[in-house]
């Protein structure tokens, strides 16, 4: 898992591997996001209709996969 200071630092650059890989977030999800852990799994839970654990599996598997 990314830390959090590292997910906001490298926002700009992630963001766009974030909108390939969850094409229903919007550019203003994204803005809103900011790279804020809490308020992406919100938009996650939100626009894919998933429980809150559902959406920590989908974004620990996404920063697993930008980390590598």
């Amino acid at each position: 898992m990314l830390n959090e200071d590292i997910l906001k630092g490298k926002w700009k650059q992630i963001k766009g591997e974030a909108q390939k890989t969850w094409g229903k977030l919007t550019d203003d999800d994204l803005d809103q996001i900011d790279g804020d852990r809490e308020v992406f799994l919100g938009r996650l839970q939100e626009k894919y209709g998933v429980a809150r654990e559902e959406a920590e599996d989908m974004l620990n598997k996404f920063e697993r996969d930008i980390a590598s």
